[in-house]
C-alpha cells in the first residue's frame, strides 16, 4: 500500500487562505501522472501555521479529489500526545487511509516517552501509522533501536526516514522486519535508499516533476539501475533548488509557477524572490516545465 514516489503536498494558498480549487487540481495532476500516494499536512503543507478547521479541510479535500486511487496518508503529528490523538481522530474522518506522525518536536523526550507516544496513539486509532523522523525541524532523532520497538506496536507499519543519512537508512533496513516500510524523506538519497531495500520516497519535488520521480522510484525498485541513475542525475538540479531555502519556501514557488496556487507562504516564511526564483524558474525552462 505504502510503496513507490508519494508526495508530500504543498498547500495552495490565495490571499492568505487555503486555495481548495488548486489543491484539488494538484491533486488531480499527481495522479494523472502516476504518483502512488499523498501525504496532505506535513512539513511541506506547512501544517505548523494551518488552524486545525484548516488541516481538516485539506485532508478532506485531498481525500474526496482522490477517491481511493491512490493512498492518503495524512499528518496529525505534534508535541503533544493527547492533539496527536485528537487530530489522528479528525484525520480518520475526513477519509485519510493512514496516518503519518512525526517524532515530538521541542520536549526532547526519551527513547522511553517515545515508545509510550506512540502507543498511545496506535490505541486511539486503527488506522495504519507512519513514523516521521525528521530531526532537523524537531531536535528529536529517534534511533533504530526505538524505532524497532515502536516497529512491533500493532498497526505501525513504516517510516519517514528523513536525516538525509544512507547509513542511517540501511541500519533501520537491516534491523526491521520485511513487512516494515521504510520511506526516504530526502530526495536526493531516495533513489540509492531505494535500491537498498527501501520502498521508495515521501518527495517534496514530486510536486512539481511527479512522474519523473514514479518512474525513477519504479526503476530502483525493479533492479533497472542504470534508468533509474539517469532520471535520479536529471532530476538532481531541481532536488538542490527545493533546498535552496527553507523547505517549502522553494517548492511553493515552484507549484505558483505551475498555476496552482500563488507564490505564498505563511509567516515566519516569506516568499522566493529574486536570484534564488530566477535560478528556479531557469531550471524548470530547462527541464520543460514552463514555456
Amino acid at each position: 500500500m505504502f510503496k513507490g514516489a508519494i508526495t508530500a503536498l504543498a498547500t495552495p494558498m490565495r490571499q492568505g487562505e487555503v486555495y481548495r480549487k488548486g489543491l484539488q487540481e494538484l491533486v488531480e495532476f499527481q495522479i494523472s501522472e502516476g504518483i502512488n500516494g499523498l501525504v496532505p499536512c506535513g512539513s511541506t503543507g506547512e501544517t505548523a501555521t494551518l488552524t486545525r478547521e484548516e488541516q481538516a479541510t485539506v485532508i478532506r479535500t485531498v481525500a474526496q479529489q482522490a477517491k481511493g486511487r491512490v493512498p492518503v496518508i495524512a499528518g496529525a503529528g505534534t508535541n503533544s500526545t493527547r492533539k496527536a490523538i485528537q487530530l489522528s481522530k479528525m484525520a480518520h474522518e475526513a477519509g485519510a487511509d493512514a496516518l503519518l506522525h512525526v517524532t515530538p518536536y521541542y520536549n526532547r523526550p526519551t527513547p522511553e516517552g517515545l515508545v509510550e507516544h506512540y502507543r498511545a496513539i496506535t490505541e486511539a486509532s486503527e488506522l495504519p501509522i507512519v513514523i516521521y523522523n525528521v530531526p532537523s525541524r524537531t531536535g528529536c532523532d529517534i534511533q533504530p533501536d526505538t524505532i524497532a520497538t515502536i516497529a512491533r506496536l500493532p498497526h505501525v507499519v513504516g517510516i519517514k526516514e528523513a536525516t538525509g543519512s544512507l547509513a542511517r537508512g540501511q541500519q533501520i533496513i537491516a534491523q526491521s522486519s520485511a513487512e516494515f516500510v521504510v520511506l526516504s524523506g530526502d530526495d536526493g538519497t531516495s533513489f540509492a535508499l531505494s535500491c537498498l531495500g527501501g520502498a521508495g520516497v515521501i518527495s517534496v519535488v514530486s510536486n512539481i516533476v511527479p512522474k519523473a520521480m514514479a518512474q525513477m522510484i519504479a526503476a530502483a525498485l525493479a533492479g533497472k539501475l542504470a534508468e533509474g541513475r539517469s532520471l535520479h542525475y536529471k532530476l538532481l538540479p531541481l532536488i538542490n533548488l527545493m533546498a535552496i531555502k527553507t523547505n517549502p519556501i522553494p517548492v511553493k514557488a515552484a507549484v505558483s509557477l505551475l498555476g496552482y496556487s500563488d507564490n505564498e507562504v505563511r509567516l515566519p516564511l516569506v516568499p522566493l524572490a529574486g536570484e534564488p526564483l530566477e535560478k528556479l524558474q531557469a531550471e524548470m525552462r530547462r527541464q520543460g516545465l514552463l514555456s
